[in-house]
């Protein structure tokens, strides 16, 4: 009756391995296909440290990095950040005018550099462009929330690095019982109780002026701590790049030996053979040991008897150099979620639809992390002024309508110029005939909200008429177009 059993367990295991994924498959070929069943905070410990290093690293070193962190500032902030428009309403259904401009004015006016930051030194134009940068390089961004007498709104931000969340700080609240998983206290959901901060950056001087790092205790609402997780339990975050470091490496290291292989193979090196060892003495010696001679242009030199020249030519890079690097760059450019032509500033083989094709997917992966910035640094930031400022009574309007300005707010970040300027406005015009967009569609794609367009347009409208100058264009269809009397079907 044993065997029977064996013959059948067997009988049972092969059946199953055929109904298995092809993933899942083991033999020689999947060997070396190495899997963890780790949770993402215990991944994550172990390479933070070195993955946000090597991050840095290449972005101070690799072009191409470099050029990706100015891409993710350049379009996901622009030349004038994600900007806030207030939309409060009166009782009536009205837009409370004067209060939303009392509120944008004086949100301007704290957004300057001296009121803005703790240190005097960033506008919040440049906290969210630091934002951006940290977010994609480090992977996470620690911005506290400070009360301060530096301005007249009570209230400042101060950018630390996440560095001063040390990730080997794992422990318990031994009060509460919470866990502390690197450096951030969390209660049964997961959810953010406290920051326990390295008083100064662990990698800075600091620690030898003033001796013991200590750990400030932070709670969670006096700080914000942004990261784009990929896995439901994770607490921290990974820089952007974390998937595209050892490729990168590695090409830069495969352009640094093309090169020194160029310049090997121009300088036609090569070797002096003598048939009986002798040495060749040359004209003088570099490092007291090898013999050098010069050969300048035009210059023959006479070799002693059986002393014979042979030439050294590297012949690499050669024509596979080009699209081996091509197709390196082009996993990279996967991996950071932004086309290869953008990356590599290569337009070789470009048309008009490709370009397009590649330009909106890009712009879509951009307003994903707009849309993340508003949610998570823009918008917090926002709400915490406008308590200070009414607590303060820097604005008029009281504390009891902190809500009616709070929520009713309208984030507007940057938009991008066409590719087809005129296709694009027409294909604009014919959507709004049909009903199929909207004025606040096509305005938002602008970068700016209706009413700023009706405002200027009215503006410049009396602007004109004060001048006694008649425009030469009516917008909104104010010109009708003559209707021919052949095709009403009218007799004469």
């Amino acid at each position: 009756m044993a065997w029977y059993n064996n013959v059948f367990s067997a009988k049972k295991k092969n059946k199953a391995s055929k109904r298995m994924f092809s993933g899942a498959q083991g033999g020689r070929l999947f060997a070396d296909w190495h899997t963890s069943g780790s949770s993402a905070d215990q991944e994550i410990e172990s390479s933070l440290s070195i993955l946000r290093n090597r991050s840095r690293a290449l972005a101070r070193n690799d072009s191409y990095v470099s050029r990706y962190l100015q891409m993710m500032v350049s379009n996901v902030i622009g030349p004038n950040g994600i900007r806030v428009a207030s939309k409060a309403r009166n009782d009536n259904g009205e837009l409370d005018l004067q209060g939303n401009r009392e509120v944008e004015s004086a949100f301007a006016e704290w957004s300057e550099m001296e009121s803005c930051s703790a240190n005097g030194k960033q506008s919040f134009l440049d906290i969210q462009k630091m934002f951006v940068e940290s977010l994609a390089r480090d992977g996470e961004v620690l911005i506290r929330h400070i009360t301060s007498k530096d301005n007249r709104f009570g209230y400042q931000l101060q950018m630390l690095e996440p560095d001063h969340l040390d990730e080997t700080y794992n422990t318990s609240n031994e009060t509460t019982g919470n866990a502390i998983i690197m450096g951030v206290e969390v209660n049964e959901f997961g959810k953010p109780i406290a920051y326990y901060l390295l008083k100064n950056h662990p990698g800075g001087k600091a620690n030898l002026y003033y001796g013991q790092n200590n750990y400030i205790k932070v709670p969670a609402a006096e700080l914000i701590h942004a990261y784009m997780p990929s896995r439901a339990e994770q607490t921290r975050g990974v820089p952007f790049t974390s998937s595209i470091l050892a490729r990168a490496k590695m090409l830069d290291g495969l352009e640094e030996s093309a090169v020194v292989n160029a310049r090997v193979g121009a300088s036609k090196m090569g070797f002096l053979v003598s048939p009986d060892g002798e040495q060749y003495l040359g004209e003088e010696t570099e490092d007291t040991y090898t013999q050098i001679m010069d050969a300048t242009p035009g210059s023959i030199e006479q070799l002693p008897a059986g002393t014979e020249f042979k030439s050294w030519t590297p012949d690499y890079p050669n024509t596979t150099f080009d699209p081996f690097q091509k197709a390196i760059l082009r996993g990279i450019a996967s991996g950071l979620n932004v086309s290869y032509v953008s990356l590599s500033n290569n337009l070789e083989g470009v048309n008009y639809s490709s370009i397009r094709q590649g330009v909106m997917e890009e712009r879509d992966a951009y307003r994903i992390v707009q849309k993340f910035v508003v949610e998570h640094m823009v918008k917090p930031v926002y709400r915490k002024w406008l308590s200070y400022a009414m607590t303060t009574r820097q604005v008029s309007i009281p504390i009891t309508k902190f809500e009616k300005f709070a929520n009713s707010v309208t984030f507007i970040p940057r938009s991008w110029s066409w590719i087809d300027p005129l296709k694009e406005i027409q294909a604009n015009v014919v959507g709004l005939q049909n009903g199929q967009v909207t004025m606040s569609d096509v305005q938002s794609s602008m970068g700016r909200d209706p009413e700023e367009l009706f405002e200027e347009l009215s503006r410049e409208k009396a602007l004109a008429a004060q001048y006694d100058i008649e425009t030469a264009f009516s917008p909104y269809g104010a010109t009708k177009n003559a209707v021919d009397p052949d095709l009403t079907g009218d007799d004469e």
